[in-house]
């Protein structure tokens, strides 16, 4: 914090020179939740497309390697907002966590130096949004159906239709109202594709005709990997994956907590689309307890039962983003503006027999990353840097012709995004730091720690567990076998150690410290 008595003043005076001219670009930030590169056709072998998702690519930057640093959705988020690991900012968990809106992060330094910044829909970190001239925000989780939206005011409406759509809308209101004069920046913030993946009515029938492929390690027994074994994620287990709650089959008699919380969901359905919703579903309950299914077979059902779901959700995300788009390349903003679409982190598909996220194993790792660049910045096609989202802070910041601060741990992106072919010129990190810290807690991923280099990974499971865990990401891209403790690969897990601890010691997290010295 030792710029809060040097910084401001600073920028407040530049921010009055600054705010006379619109030559900076605009930012349109739009992060939707648990979407996943498996499910976005740009980044290829995906069983949807997601066209409006694609042009953002198409015509801009793709990030092959983009990373979070805590793969659950408040911390990351507080990353992406501060600039800092979670140690840092201090929003380590969704379990205990509270952000602390008094430390400063990227929105109120863009406020400072001219910027208008606005937030609209999900926000997920308890406190009240500090830095922004204007939010309408979800409580909590917020709902997919009829959802409620706190003010600034600390008013609470409740909005009609599909949270998705309202979202956007919301945004382009904001647009059209904002003071043209001035650059800004918009947070689009979207609850799909979160749990429990409830679809619009117009889109409830679609891939129902679609057989997804299963993952080719879907029945992954997690052998060698024992923090893997103790997990509650599986789409196996009817405690983990629940057939009322997730895949929507109302058994009789049913009265599980999971049942309630569903039966809220849906009752905020109008009376005419509860009568559509209920039509389709009670078809596939039916239609399961004529002949239920157990082992193997139930897992599969409801695999394809939840990606049909959850590609549902992911069609609708898709339509507003290209509405958003629609509206920019309308009004003459894109040129002058840069587009950015993430998730908060990536998503199991199946993978290892999973959905949610948490560990450090690729799939939630990654996260997908396209840009439009505005003019100026003419890199094109795939960025293969390893880049994460510590690192949009002080890009947007960079970009905005703002000072970025020291204490921001993660690095702008721009030189990567200057000029074509400028990125290979370019001195980029050689890893990246993770570490989760949510346990005990809902599905049951222990904490852990590690590094990702280009080939290999190092995981750390410590708490009430102490286990390594090495990958070798080349020739096993899908993390199935551990070579931790192989003689073979003892060069490799001394090399990696070290740098372990540089980038702890880079980062200032002391916890290899802490556990050595028996305070965890």
């Amino acid at each position: 914090m030792r710029y809060a008595f040097t910084l401001f003043p600073m920028l407040s005076l530049a921010s009055q020179a600054w705010a006379q001219t619109t030559e900076r670009p605009n930012i349109v930030y739009i992060m939707a939740d648990d979407h996943t590169a498996q499910m976005m056709s740009c980044y290829g072998n995906s069983p949807v497309e997601t066209p409006n998702l694609d042009r953002i690519a198409a015509g801009g930057v793709l990030f092959s390697q983009s990373f979070v640093a805590n793969s659950l959705s408040g911390p990351s988020r507080a990353c992406m907002l501060t600039g800092k690991h979670s140690h840092k900012n201090g929003f380590t968990n969704n379990e205990h966590g509270v952000f602390d809106g008094s430390q400063q992060t990227m929105p109120k330094l863009l406020k400072e130096a001219g910027y208008q910044t606005a937030l609209i829909g999900k926000w997920h970190l308890v406190s009240k949004p500090t830095g922004f001239d204007y939010y309408e925000i979800l409580p909590g989780q917020g709902d997919y159906y009829n959802p409620d939206f706190i003010h600034m005011d600390g008013s609470v409406t409740t909005e009609q239709g599909y949270c998705t759509d309202i979202i956007t809308r919301k945004s382009i209101e904001w647009l059209e109202r904002r003071d043209k004069g001035k650059p800004f920046i918009l947070f689009v913030h979207h609850k799909a594709c979160h749990r429990d993946w409830l679809p619009p009515m117009k889109y409830l029938r679609e891939y129902e005709d679609v057989t997804f492929p299963l993952p080719t390690n879907f029945h992954d027994t997690w052998e060698g990997r024992l923090a893997a074994q103790q997990q509650e994620m599986s789409i196996a287990s009817s405690h983990d994956m629940d057939l009322a709650y997730d895949n929507k089959v109302y058994l009789p008699g049913d009265k599980s907590r999971l049942s309630d919380l569903y039966a809220h969901y849906i009752s905020r359905l109008s009376p005419e689309d509860s009568v559509t919703y209920h039509e389709f579903y009670d078809s596939l309950s039916t239609a399961y307890k004529r002949q239920p299914l157990t082992g193997d077979a139930l897992a599969e059902w409801k695999f394809q039962r939840y990606m049909r779901d959850y590609a549902k959700v992911t069609r609708s995300l898709d339509d507003n983003v290209g509405q958003l788009l629609d509206y920019l390349e309308q009004q003459g903003l894109m040129d002058n503006t840069l587009v950015v679409y993430t998730s908060d982190q990536g998503f199991y598909m199946g993978e290892h027999g999973w959905f949610d996220k948490r560990f450090m194993y690729e799939e939630s790792l990654s996260t997908p990353l396209v840009m439009h660049l505005p003019e100026g910045y003419e890199r094109r096609g795939v960025v293969t840097q390893m880049v994460q989202n510590i690192d949009y802070a002080p890009t947007f910041l960079e970009m905005a012709g703002a000072p970025v601060p020291d204490d921001m741990q993660g690095i702008s992106m721009v030189p990567l995004l200057r000029e074509a072919g400028a990125g290979k010129k370019v001195k980029w990190r050689k890893a990246v730091y993770y570490h989760y810290y949510e346990y005990p807690a809902e599905h049951s991923v222990k904490r852990h720690y590690g590094i990702r280099t280009e080939r290999w990974k190092l995981i750390h499971f410590y708490n009430d567990i102490d286990e390594w865990e090495l990958f070798d990401l080349k020739n096993d891209p899908s993390e199935m076998h551990n070579l931790y403790g192989l003689p073979r690969y003892s060069k490799v897990s001394r090399a990696l150690h070290k740098q372990l601890r540089e980038l702890q010691r880079q980062y200032d997290d002391p916890i290899e410290e802490t556990l050595k010295n028996g305070e965890e």
